[in-house]
């Protein structure tokens, strides 16, 4: 078998082949969906992605013969004191020797950084694409998730890699009413001084910096936390405005307090199945067309919370079901049947317990491995 080269990616060119490797890897898997070129683009790029204000990342592909056969991704936080590094955006032929050659290189660039730790994969943090696909590659990923080949588990564990954490996604059917206990427990009075309320683009950045808060306080303990910073947030504002309808985006107040927000988001994947990644000539066309004319039937909740001190007792279990019983309200009106709310620690069982009460199914399973740095 001829020789592998691997070769840093360090030019638009590689950049775009780095992106558009997947797909071919992918070729005949009827599920798989290929990004929009233009959004992995922009998240590559320190001029778009904030998260490379902080953090040192390199990318890698692997080419035999003239072809490309494999990628992946090294990342260290400078914020981060613990030793641990990233790997990320792996993707290869089902071949192992490559797949080392792979591990080896980016293992290599973070001892050169003094990380004793390999952990991943995340795709570039665990604030975006996080974990291994493990289960569930018989359905299409949604908007932001992952989907991976089913071989690449077992040569990471082979390489001495062992879990860290799984991640589930959890799929619901959002025409099925509420269990009668949930109903019941939505009947309760709240205090005067706790209102729902849908979001307001009238008062967009606001209620994107309250997300950006409420997000930090809620998730400080999860394992890995990474906190939203204001450039996160002014990133967040912007790449979520063209795919946001307000009334699918949901606040409790508490005395005029944010306390607690859930976002739900269209299945843009169900929309671009069929472009290849591409918007030009014709995918722009088509996009806008599937979102706004015919509607998708799916949708993602990625980004839910409420603050810690509300947390707790009553007012703590019934905050989650009331934000989410709006937003599966609003959803049905705009023609959704189904929503995965996404991505949910395996520990985090009062979350998992929410899911589960409401008929949610953890149909995908996502791991994420670590590897002592020696």
């Amino acid at each position: 078998m001829s020789a592998i080269t691997i070769v840093p990616v360090d030019s638009a060119a590689l950049k775009q082949r780095f992106i558009r490797l997947p797909a071919r890897l992918h070729a005949g898997d009827p599920n798989w969906i290929t990004p929009l070129d233009m959004e992995r683009d922009e998240a590559l790029s320190p001029k778009h992605n904030p998260l490379f204000a902080h953090t040192d990342v390199q990318l890698w592909l692997a080419v035999r013969d003239g072809r490309d056969v494999g990628r992946i991704s090294a990342q260290v936080n400078r914020e981060a004191t613990d030793g641990v590094g990233h790997f990320g955006m792996l993707a290869a032929e089902d071949d192992a020797a490559l797949i080392r050659l792979l591990f080896d290189t980016a293992e290599a660039w973070l001892k050169a950084r003094g990380m004793r730790e390999s952990l991943g994969p995340f795709s570039l943090s665990i604030n975006e694409e996080t974990g291994l696909l493990i289960k569930g590659h018989d359905t299409p990923p949604m908007l932001m998730m992952g989907h991976d080949r089913d071989y690449l588990a077992s040569h990471i564990e082979a390489l001495g890699y062992a879990k860290a954490k799984d991640v589930f996604a959890y799929l619901s059917d959002i025409t099925q009413p509420l269990p009668a206990s949930i109903v019941n427990l939505m009947k309760r009075p709240l205090p005067d001084s706790f209102k729902l309320r849908h979001m307001d683009f009238r008062h967009y950045r606001r209620d994107i910096e309250s997300i950006s808060t409420i997000f930090n306080d809620a998730w400080a303990a999860n394992w890995r936390f990474e906190p939203l910073t204001a450039a996160d947030t002014d990133h967040l504002a912007k790449a979520m405005r063209p795919i946001l309808n307000e009334k699918l985006v949901w606040f409790i107040d508490v005395d005029g307090e944010p306390a607690g927000f859930g976002v739900c988001l269209p299945n843009i994947n169900e929309a671009i199945a069929d472009l290849d990644g591409k918007l030009l000539p014709f995918g722009w066309a088509k996009l806008l067309w599937r979102l706004k004319i015919r509607g998708v039937k799916s949708a993602r909740v990625p980004l839910m919370g409420v603050k810690r001190k509300y947390a707790t007792g009553f007012v703590g279990a019934v905050l989650p079901f009331l934000i989410i019983d709006a937003m599966r309200t609003e959803a049905r009106k705009l023609g959704y049947e189904r929503a995965e709310l996404s991505w949910i620690l395996e520990d985090n069982l009062p979350m998992r317990r929410i899911n589960e009460s409401l008929g949610g199914v953890a149909y995908k399973t996502y791991r994420v491995y670590r590897k002592a740095l020696a």
